[in-house]
């Protein structure tokens, strides 16, 4: 039997067991809820049992006061010791469900409606993790063999929806054990169902608040307008200072260390049929497209670093005016960042920039929120990502483009503390509404998936010596 029959054969099957999966309300986000990632976890590990992998473990994360939600790790050596070694990187915890009222049918009770599933992680990330348990079995049965022909690791996280604060830690203390020479990330989204395409970056994040304070108490303006500095005059400046004409990020050295597009990305990026009126609708029928000159859309939201002003408060906000100088005034801030960019590097730049340009008078304080998150890439040309866009060519039968993501996740520590390359293999839509109510996943897409990893393990063995040779070259690279 071969790989497309096999799935068809089975997918009944797994849809059953997907389903039971959904059924369970691993929120990582919700205390109340912790005794349910657990028994996700469970349920995984034993599915992955059954499935034929001889090691499938749960391996907690954190210790003591700072315990957190375990992770799942399974391990299906190949036959051939000599094989290239695989990790599949997910995770099962799934977003909070609120607002309950606006799902057309209960969040942990899956639904089947015109072919699509309905139900939280039905997309983001349960239905995507699970595809690779039907996916080895079709690759086993294709081929008449009783072990992958590559080595296989999962591994699955219980708290990606919550920032993965343990993850790092968690890579560093099993690093032998999840040795590997390419990691396949299946959390992300294709641009549409009759468009394959992979993901070859994600950017990163960072937070920050600037808090400025005047005097010790609200000023009538009449007595002392004019002749003191005003907190929200300080902090429009600031603001307005982030970014030039051209819309580029003001921060001294911001731009030092992004990696710039090549052009042979750039060209595939154009092959995209974006639509960007339609765009804009979506965008909260916004009334133009804006950012950095020189760039495209979609060039601006994947592939270029950003500042935004998420919030902004201070003064009289209530009814009616209320002749103030104010004694305070708040920013939150966030920027995104690509590849070679570093988090702490733009908390620095920006402390440098509020301090440079905050007046005697007004005391700043720059608040980072946490260490943030770094951003990742992969080259179009890298020969683990060339095996996965000719696996998903042969599971949908076209060509299939490339496209990076503006999110962000912790994919940027698995590369750099296990050194090996992402590859990233996710069938979600857009339009699967993941942190959202009603989340939904196309269900012929998941059948795709686990076709076109099917055909990954092959085409990753057949690749063993141009994989080698490359993380050669990594090696080597200053």
């Amino acid at each position: 039997m071969d790989v497309r029959g096999y799935i068809d054969q089975h997918a009944p099957e797994f849809f059953g067991a997907l389903k039971q999966w959904l059924a369970i309300p691993s929120i990582s986000a919700d205390p109340g809820r912790h005794g349910d990632v657990r028994r996700s976890a469970e349920w995984l590990a034993g599915h992955l049992r059954n499935t034929g992998f001889p090691v499938a473990e749960i391996w907690e994360t954190g210790t003591g006061q700072a315990a957190g939600m375990p992770a799942v790790f399974a391990h299906w050596p190949a036959a051939d010791p000599a094989a290239p070694v695989v990790l599949v990187y997910g995770h099962h915890d799934v977003q909070p469900v609120e607002p309950v009222d606006e799902w057309d049918s209960p969040p942990f009770e899956p639904a089947e409606r015109d072919g699509k599933l309905l139900a939280r992680g039905a997309s983001d990330d349960k239905g995507q993790v699970l595809f690779h348990a039907l996916g080895v079995r079709a690759c086993l049965a294709a081929g008449g063999r009783a072990a992958p022909p590559v080595t296989l690791k999962l591994l699955i996280e219980g708290e990606e929806e919550s920032g993965s604060p343990h993850f790092a830690e968690l890579l560093r203390s099993q690093r032998d054990r999840l040795d590997c020479d390419v990691i396949v990330v299946t959390d992300t989204s294709m641009w549409a169902a009759d468009v394959p395409s992979m993901c070859v970056g994600m950017r990163g994040v960072i937070d920050a608040q600037i808090d400025l304070t005047g005097p010790e108490r609200d000023l009538h303006s009449g007595s002392f307008g004019g002749a003191v500095p005003n907190p929200l005059h300080v902090l429009a400046d600031l603001l307005a200072g982030l970014h030039d004409a051209d819309g580029r990020i003001a921060l001294r050295g911001f731009y030092d260390n992004v990696a710039p597009l090549s052009e042979q990305e750039r060209g595939l990026l154009s092959l995209l049929p974006f639509d960007e009126q339609a765009w804009l609708a979506d965008a909260g029928h916004s009334g133009a497209a804006a950012g950095e000159a020189g760039f495209s859309t979609l060039e601006r939201i994947w592939a270029r670093p950003t500042a935004e002003i998420n919030g902004m408060w201070g003064g009289h906000t209530g009814p009616g005016g209320k002749t103030i100088i104010p004694r305070d005034a708040h920013a939150k801030l966030s920027f995104r960042l690509v590849a070679r960019q570093e988090p702490a590097d733009v908390a620095a730049a920006l402390r440098e920039y509020v301090a440079e340009r905050t007046p005697p008078g007004i005391k700043a304080t720059v608040t980072i929120g946490g260490p943030g998150v770094r951003p990742c890439s992969s080259p179009v040309d890298a020969p683990a990502v060339l095996a996965a866009r000719r696996a998903l060519q042969r599971a949908f039968g076209r060509a299939v483009l490339f496209t990076r993501e503006g999110g962000s996740g912790p994919e940027a520590d698995l590369a750099d503390i296990l050194a090996a390359p992402l590859v990233f293999v996710g069938v979600g839509l857009d339009e699967d509404c993941i942190h959202a109510p009603n989340e939904k996943v196309d269900m012929s897409l998941l059948l795709k998936g686990a076709e076109a990893v099917a055909y990954l393990w092959d085409e990753l063995a057949e690749a063993a010596g141009e994989l080698a040779a490359a993380a050669g070259k990594l090696v080597a690279a200053p």
